[in-house]
């Protein structure tokens, strides 16, 4: 007699954990190694530093904090900076992960979801701050905590969107045989989220985490020294050291916070983001994920640590002593499952869960939507026909500039792109180099930008134009390496059979192979620009305010004298063009993209 397919031998709670939980146990020559007293510094290092962080939240709030531009606070306030842009992360991620869930779980959910964060994501920054700001100020009066929250929320809407639809697409991308050899497994909804549907997003959450920490910092002047109405709602960090520098016009401290800013963003990315690079390989669905992998020494470094496999041993005795705990409820669990499978009607479990987690989520985000929409028509209202004018008149100068932004950024992004995504070697040498160089906050550069265009006779719209380029060219630069990079090489090989070379080879397989991505990074390079606008076309630099006339001034000045009328039509109807341009002019280009230029492997 055979035993049933479910059927699960009872292992003893003392057994060791099976062979392939197991590591080999390093050779017991030192109790201690050095990867372990590393280990156990950068563990005290990480509690010290959200320990000094969290201080800063019962501070007492102050209306008028003093930066101290001395060199030896900077690097307590790159601490805090660097504290706030990680906790961000953290609650983007947890963000994508229930967003990118609920829309690809639910094609109602998903209809619903999508044009939602299409809207959230072509609000500018400023859009969000004076509210969160306000009303976080009021809910903790006495204490630091609401500002804190503030910065860190504002940090997120720059993170969050881009995550958000990196998720989903890696979702809605997992192969169907997949799922079905799961489900065959009998696998649970928490399962195969948890054991399919993160692993394989997981490279891409990875490099498009890298992308958004990039975009925290952008808008980190704006965040930590944010002035409303006449009222300084100021925060220490690197971002308020640089922007008090400006102010005073103290050109060492300046430059201090640029090498600050920069020995944080490297630090970042050789102690962090290369070793989750190289992490994340394990995770690729392709034919290549465990072929010629690279390495990474600090990742081998810490995999030599003895803490680290025991750790792993624990969680894995007590994960094997969990299963022998809860065998008879699971049996029990399935035994009810088969039973209820024989009989027709309703389903209650998975299934209804999920819809009636997506329909109470859908309701939520309706009556709060419908409360915004309400307060927005209030406010609308209050404009007379001036103001409406000079807001159609100010999105006109901005929207020229944002398309003249692209085309020069689409000019020198997409051959060198090519150049670099086609030559694995000519890509070791610049590719590290430019990550960096993108993940630096542009706006911490206007002002030496606009200091240097002024002094050569051009005006604050080329100027504005210039900085809106700095703004959007990474966007396309690493879309057109990433798939130039992905081209399979059975293409090129196929163009060297029939001699293509010179133009002919860019005509008819880089630029081809290139253009899905090229209009995906036209896309994001577009809202970069626009949200862009808010500081390039108001800068402070030199002692004095340089604007440019556009919607970004516009929204900038309105924000600095508490106009909430018009600061709500000028978004409403960046809002509004962004949105329209998206759905009119980028969805039926990246729809002929798709069908007439994809590459399948």
């Amino acid at each position: 007699m055979t035993a049933p397919l479910d059927a699960e031998p009872i292992p003893s709670p003392d057994a060791a954990p099976p062979e392939h939980l197991t590591e080999a146990a390093p050779a017991r020559t030192a109790v201690v190694s050095f990867a372990d007293v590393v280990v156990l510094c950068l563990v005290a290092a990480v509690i010290g530093a959200l320990v000094s962080f969290a201080r800063q939240f019962e501070a007492p709030l102050s209306q008028a904090v003093r930066i101290d531009l001395s060199p030896g606070a900077l690097p307590r306030y790159t601490l805090f900076s660097l504290a706030r842009g990680v906790l961000a992360l953290v609650v983007s991620y947890i963000f994508a992960f229930g967003f990118g869930w609920a829309a690809a779980s639910s094609a109602r959910a998903e209809r619903f979801l999508l044009p939602v964060l299409d809207i959230l994501q072509s609000i500018p920054v400023l859009g969000f701050l004076p509210g969160l700001v306000l009303g976080l100020v009021a809910l903790f009066p006495d204490r630091n905590a609401g500002l804190e929250l503030a910065a860190i929320l504002m940090i997120f809407t720059a993170q969050a969107w881009n995550l958000a639809l990196s998720f989903y697409n890696s979702l809605k991308s997992v192969p169907e045989p997949l799922r079905e050899a799961a489900q065959v497994a009998g696998w649970g909804s928490w399962a195969i989220f948890r054991r399919l549907e993160v692993p394989a997003a997981t490279p891409g959450l990875v490099w498009n985490g890298m992308l958004s920490m990039a975009g925290g910092w952008f808008f980190l002047m704006v965040n930590e020294a944010f002035e409303l109405g006449g009222r300084d709602f100021r925060l220490p960090g690197i971002g308020a050291y640089m922007s008090a520098a400006i102010e005073a016009g103290d050109r060492r401290a300046i430059l201090l916070a640029l090498l600050a800013m920069t020995a944080m963003i490297v630090a970042v990315d050789r102690l962090f983001w290369r070793p989750m690079v190289v992490w994340a390989q394990k995770f690729r669905l392709d034919d290549s994920a465990g072929e010629g992998q690279a390495t990474n020494w600090l990742l081998e470094f810490l995999r030599r640590s003895r803490l680290r496999v025991q750790a792993r041993s624990v969680r894995h005795r007590a994960v094997a002593t969990a299963r022998v705990a809860t065998l008879p409820i699971r049996r029990s669990l399935r035994h009810a499952d088969r039973v209820l499978r024989r009989f027709p009607g309703p389903r209650t479990g998975r299934d209804g869960a999920l819809r009636v987690t997506v329909t109470v989520l859908a309701v939520v985000v309706a009556v709060g939507a419908g409360f915004g929409v309400l307060q927005l028509m209030r406010l609308l209202a209050r404009l007379n026909a001036g103001q409406w004018l000079l807001v159609v008149r100010s999105a006109a100068y901005t929207f020229a500039r944002v398309l003249s932004a692209v085309a020069l950024s689409t000019a020198w992004a997409l051959p060198v792109g090519v150049l670099i995504g086609r030559s694995p070697r000519i890509a070791r040498v610049f590719q590290p180099v430019i990550q960096i160089v993108a993940s630096f906050p542009a706006p911490m550069l206007f002002p030496l930008v606009i200091l240097g265009l002024l002094s050569v006779g051009a005006g604050m719209g080329i100027g504005a134009v210039t900085l809106m380029v700095l703004s959007a060219q990474w966007y396309i630069l690493f879309n057109v390496i990433s798939a130039v990079a992905a081209l399979p090489p059975q293409l090129a090989e196929a163009a060297d059979v029939f001699q293509m070379t010179g133009w002919a080879r860019w005509r008819q397989l880089y630029l081809p192979a290139a253009f899905p991505a090229l209009v995906t990074g036209w896309v994001t390079a577009a809202g970069g620009a626009w949200n862009g606008s808010i500081v390039a076309e108001y800068v402070q630099a030199g002692g004095s305010t340089h604007i440019a006339p556009g919607l970004g001034s516009l929204i900038s000045l309105a924000t600095v004298h508490a106009d909430f009328p018009l600061l709500a039509g000028g978004i409403a109807v960046m809002s509004l063009i962004v949105v329209g341009w998206n759905r009119l002019v980028w969805r039926p280009l990246a729809i002929l993209a798709q069908n007439q230029y994809g590459v399948t492997q």
